[in-house]
């Protein structure tokens, strides 16, 4: 008997050493990184619908499935055109469409810089990057650096290393607060007015890569151990220009905030941070916003874009001591991200650090030797760095929620305990109103009846300090927990979308970004609450918002999710 076990078991073993060699060497052969910028363009787009077309998915969405819903698959060789497919949809509902390589580029190298003129429609656009070359043996790999040659990272680990350092003159493309239509790209493609800059930007960052393949002559490049990175906005273009050039071997992106790491979907749980209605306008397709409250809708999120840089590496740099970063978003973003290579058997060419205690786009001592892995494995090749690189100060956040349906195909929560949530409702109407703020009567409105600001009142930079400026709700909870703060708007424009809210006697924050498609329940805060007595304050900022209902409950998606009915009187 313990003959035929051990037998058993030796057989059982060799089984499972045979898979796990297997799986190593379909691991070691996928590729670190591309000789071209786009290698799915061959493959189909997805159909894009409409906002009003599309399903709403409250977790994050499945990376594996395709986009017709068909099914989903995790072959590696399927990837290419499952990544194509959230290239056009991020294109299409949130950048714009990047051109394409035009077929006019001519580029030198003189004097430490590369020029490059890029020719289409008859009109010339012209980039420079200042090269820092090191001294050593050729060729050298390099970082491209937003704004200069190491981004926002010490200048000394890739000096030290010997790696180029090239720096990407972001504003020859596009300006960091864009005038649609009158930017320097605009000249080449004015059918693109309404692109937006992270389209604009990645294109530029491509068309440098190119200028370095046709001045190899003359700069001896290592193409194949390319890198980008840049911190904050600067931090979004490198994530984006990495997702989209598949040439790029290592993206370094550094505190990008929301827009970046941080998942569109996640961040509108959290408080004051940048969510898809708060975040520039300038840097996204102005159609973006139509999904400010309808988040849930939109067919991907963020770390679908960070998954577009698998199977070359990526390492996410956050700092949760800026609160508008949302980097809560970001780990659980990166987490479901991480699947992506995980599921490739390539898990250690992802890696995230979340470390507070430092300046905004100032690395510390601490994530040093983690950058310098990343750098050492994917620039030098190596082998020996180790880039399991998951810092993080959030082990009480549950991420796998966000995205353990993946597999079931049921892309829900699971459901409310309605015993554990409690709501408490009012007619702004039928709150204490201060005298510059008009009582509307409209039928389409609950009551009957709804509120907005004086026309020409706006106070964008201060909170009006007058108490005639305010809404006052006084309110009371029964336990201890995080409440949120939701109104029923209708803001018809983005001039029009914002107030100053504050719960007790702590400081007033804006909430902006608000727009809606006629009426809408939108969160505006939220706030750790004692079980007894508080109050909800409501000051203007921008006229021509409405208010017809406020809802202040402990169910983190609000009213329209609980399905309830709401009183339509002042009681």
């Amino acid at each position: 008997m313990t003959t035929k076990l051990t037998t058993t078991l030796t057989k059982v073993l060799s089984l499972l050493l045979t898979i796990f060699f297997e799986f190593l060497s379909f691991a070691q052969d996928i590729p670190l990184v591309y000789n071209v910028e786009n290698t799915s363009a061959n493959c189909s787009n997805p159909v894009l619908s409409t906002i009003e077309e599309l399903p709403v998915i409250r977790p994050l969405t499945d990376p594996f499935e395709w986009s017709d819903s068909s099914g989903r698959s995790t072959k590696f060789e399927d990837w290419k055109c499952r990544r194509a497919e959230i290239k056009a949809e991020i294109e299409h509902y949130e950048i714009g469409k990047k051109p394409s390589r035009p077929e006019q580029i001519t580029a030198s190298f003189l004097n430490d810089t590369l020029t490059v003129n890029v020719t289409v429609n008859g009109n010339t656009l012209k980039l420079t990057s200042h090269i820092l070359l090191p001294e050593g043996n050729e060729p050298f790999p390099a970082v491209i650096g937003v704004g200069r040659g190491s981004g926002s990272l010490p200048a000394d680990i890739f000096a030290s290393r010997n790696i180029a350092q090239i720096a990407f003159n972001f504003t020859q493309v596009m300006s960091h607060t864009q005038t649609r239509g009158n930017e320097p790209i605009n000249k080449l493609y004015p059918e693109l007015e309404y692109f937006g800059a992270y389209s604009a930007w990645s294109w530029g960052i491509s068309r440098i890569i190119d200028g370095l393949e046709l001045v190899s002559e003359d700069l001896n490049i290592d193409l194949k151990h390319l890198a980008v990175t840049g911190c904050s906005f600067a931090g979004k273009m490198a994530l984006f220009a990495g997702a989209f050039d598949e040439r790029i071997a290592l993206t370094i992106s550094q505190e990008s905030g929301g827009g970046g790491a941080a998942a569109w979907r996640v961040s509108e749980t959290l408080g004051n941070v940048e969510t898809l209605g708060r975040t520039s306008g300038a840097w996204f397709i102005e159609d973006m916003f139509k999904f400010s409250n309808s988040v849930p809708k939109l067919p991907y999120d963020h770390h679908e874009l960070m998954a577009m840089v698998a199977p070359r590496a990526l390492l996410i740099l956050g700092n949760p001591d800026y609160q508008w970063l949302a980097d809560e978003s970001g780990y659980v973003s990166s987490r479901a991200a991480h699947e992506v290579w995980k599921t490739f058997g390539i898990g250690d060419r992802f890696g995230f650090s979340i470390v507070d205690g430092h300046n905004h786009c100032q690395l510390p001592d601490s994530q040093k030797p983690e950058v310098e892995a990343f750098v050492e494995m994917f620039l030098l090749g190596n082998t020996e760095a180790n880039t399991n690189v998951q810092t993080h100060g959030f082990d009480n956040v549950d991420y796998e929620r966000w995205y353990n349906w993946w597999e079931s195909g049921e892309p829900n929560f699971p459901e409310p305990d309605t015993t554990n949530i409690e709501s408490v409702y009012f007619e702004a109407e039928c709150a204490s109103v201060g005298s510059n703020w008009n009582i509307i009567e409209d039928e389409s409105a609950s009551n009957n009846k709804y509120v907005t600001i004086k026309t020409g009142l706006n106070s964008t930079d201060v909170v009006p300090s007058v108490e005639d400026a305010k809404i006052k709700i006084s309110f009371t909870v029964s336990k201890n927990a995080p409440y949120y703060v939701y109104a029923k708007l209708n803001c018809p424009s983005s001039d029009d979308d914002s107030f100053w809210v504050k719960i007790d006697d702590n400081d007033f924050i804006t909430s902006n970004g608000l727009r809606t498609n006629e009426w809408e329940w939108v969160k505006l805060s939220n706030a750790n609450l004692e079980a007894g007595e508080h109050t909800l304050t409501i000051a203007y900022r921008e006229d021509g918002a409405k208010i017809d209902k406020i809802g202040i409950t402990s169910y983190i998606y609000g009213p329209s999710e609980l399905g309830e009915e709401f009183a339509k009187n002042c009681d």
